[in-house]
């Protein structure tokens, strides 16, 4: 097999939970640092278009989006395993989950990170609002299952993980949330895995 060569940068959740399955997989894979002044060059471009990490490269196929890249590593790689099933109505629970880590936590934790590590210009009230309203949600749904989607770890799980993991790092708190945090120390405690860098928790605004 071809080794996978996967652009991104270390702080990145997105890329994050691209590696996270690229490891549980236990597929070789080149790490490529791609900070912004790589993401703006030609070359880069010609991967992906919209300047963006995480981009895959498997042979001759590049694929931007963490999420479309966590759906193909699974269909091509891992067919027939509990990362994406093939069950209609657990597909669709899957699904659901990668639309919360695109919706939801992209813009509510992952914002609040972006916000408070690295001076991204986003609001950071409405990612305090858009977590207040979700991180219960979540809690909830997690008070009496050990994962997001069915009964094993799916790309659903992996896709939320990174940013809601790392919350703090926003300023968002998980002591509300005992159902999340054993969660994270469950999907923690999966071979295959390992931390992002952390980052200092910022004062509180």
């Amino acid at each position: 097999m071809q080794k996978l060569k996967l652009y991104g940068t270390p702080l990145s959740g997105h890329v994050h939970r691209v590696e996270l399955l690229l490891r549980m997989l236990e597929l070789p894979y080149q790490f490529i640092e791609a900070p912004v002044a790589v993401r703006q060059s030609e070359a880069f471009l010609r991967l992906n278009p919209f300047g963006q990490i995480p981009v895959l490269v498997d042979g001759d196929l590049a694929l931007a989006d963490s999420n479309a890249i966590l759906v193909y590593l699974a269909k091509r790689y891992a067919p027939d395993s509990h990362w994406l099933p093939e069950d209609p109505v657990a597909t669709a629970q899957v699904q659901e989950w990668l639309s919360k880590a695109a919706g939801e936590v992209r813009y509510g934790p992952a914002s609040a990170r972006l916000i408070a590590q690295f001076g991204v210009p986003e609001d950071y009230q409405a990612a305090q609002a858009v977590s207040a309203r979700f991180l219960p949600q979540m809690d909830q749904h997690l008070a009496h299952r050990q994962f997001l989607a069915t009964e094993q770890a799916t790309i659903g799980d992996l896709a939320c993980y990174s940013y809601v993991a790392v919350a703090p790092e926003g300023g968002i708190s998980l002591a509300p949330y005992p159902a999340i945090q054993r969660w994270v120390t469950r999907i923690a405690a999966l071979p295959g895995f390992f931390a992002m860098p952390s980052l200092p928790y910022p004062v509180e605004r």
